[in-house]
């Protein structure tokens, strides 16, 4: 092997399931590949997908998807950033025109703003069909930005990406505004399948989800975040799917949230920044496809 030849990193890798899923779009069970050197998260989601089966499923319900970028413009001073900003938001039709002219699939959704001294910070969003959408968005702000700047010469050009996006880091921004899908998963478990399959009690579940997730995620400083460790699976599932496995960063942040009912446990999941497509770069890899 020379140093510029391509070759591939192999991972252990294993389907999973059939885990149970109700949804809008999917009602049925399935099984999802997971590539991952800490085998042991096989039996422990093979467990829980067998759960699935027995509790009538996992119902998945879809809040709300976009993609984001955020660009940066230079005014002479914050009055003129936000003159300039007043503007543009009146004219978010227009903008919307400049998107849709760069994609098929892309369509602008929303314009947040922060002014900082001034700076104009954009932050663009965008629904981008099937694909996670990163490189699609980017191409729909260049194009924002020749706009904007042959618009307003009050303004000039700082950065294509000014991390209010924010991509691929950790912040409260991502799961305030959303960036990918919003996704929740919620299940019933009845109380005799909880102390048989999963040899404990609804009530001591959710102690622990308070004293574990929520308090030492706090005592911790967790931003937007209270789970026990949605990374290890979904980069496992990332990486199986040719999905852009840093995405796990702002993809793990989210919340478990749990309740003792009358004689079961509700367990729901929500992960407000999941960023994942079935097209674009990595799906065609002949091992995921």
């Amino acid at each position: 092997m020379t140093r510029n030849t391509q070759f591939f990193t192999p991972i252990p890798t294993q389907w999973v399931g059939p885990i149970e899923i109700i949804g809008d779009l999917v009602n049925e069970a399935v099984s999802v590949p997971l590539a991952t050197y800490e085998t042991p998260l096989w039996p422990s989601t093979a467990r829980g997908a067998r759960v699935s089966r027995k509790c009538g499923g996992i119902r998945c319900t879809l809040v709300d998807e976009r993609m984001s970028r955020s660009v940066v413009l230079r005014a002479q001073h914050a009055g003129s950033a936000q003159a300039a900003w007043a503007s543009l938001a009146a004219r978010q039709d227009e903008m919307a025109e400049v998107v849709s002219s760069t994609s098929r699939f892309a369509r602008l959704i929303g314009v947040n703003r922060q002014i900082v001294g001034n700076l104009l910070y954009l932050r663009f969003e965008c629904a981008t069909g099937d694909a996670s959408g990163h490189n699609m968005v980017t191409k729909a702000a260049d194009a924002l930005l020749n706009w904007i700047l042959q618009n307003y010469p009050e303004l000039a050009y700082s950065t294509i990406s000014g991390n209010f996006c924010t991509d691929k880091k950790t912040s409260a921004v991502n799961g305030i505004l959303g960036r990918g899908k919003y996704l929740v998963a919620e299940m019933e478990i009845p109380r005799k399948i909880c102390t048989r399959m999963l040899r404990t009690t609804p009530e001591k579940v959710v102690q622990l989800n308070v004293e574990k997730n929520l308090i030492g995620g706090s005592i911790s400083g967790s931003l937007r975040s209270a789970n026990a460790h949605f990374a290890n699976m979904l980069l496992a599932f990332y990486l199986a799917t040719g999905q852009d496995a840093a995405n796990i960063i702002e993809g793990s942040q989210g919340f478990v949230h749990c309740e003792a009912r009358e004689d079961s446990l509700y367990f729901s999941c929500t992960l407000p920044n999941l960023i994942v497509g079935s097209v674009g770069s990595g799906k065609t890899n002949e091992q995921v496809e």
